[in-house]
């Protein structure tokens, strides 16, 4: 995914939020496995690969036990995982 794409999918989900009254919800998802990809969100329900769009910086720091901030584009039918969350 090129960084364009990355703008435009950011800029057509909050285009999206705002004309269906939802905001884009930011979440947190813990990786459960890494082939198939399943991700744990929010401590509340685990998703599969088909429910994502990764950008091409979190597609290299994927791995199991990694945290990461999610975009829910609205709807909640498809989520951007932006980046790994630093441990501090």
């Amino acid at each position: 995914m090129t960084m364009g794409n990355l703008l435009q999918l950011i800029k057509q989900a909050a285009t999206d939020a705002v004309a269906a009254g939802n905001p884009v919800n930011i979440m947190f998802g813990e990786v459960i496995t890494v082939s198939p990809l399943s991700v744990r969100v929010d401590q509340r329900f685990v998703l599969t690969e088909e429910f994502f769009v990764i950008t091409e910086t979190a597609a290299s720091k994927i791995t199991e036990g990694a945290v990461f901030v999610l975009l829910r584009v609205q709807g909640g039918q498809q989520y951007l995982i932006m980046d790994k969350v630093a441990v501090t």
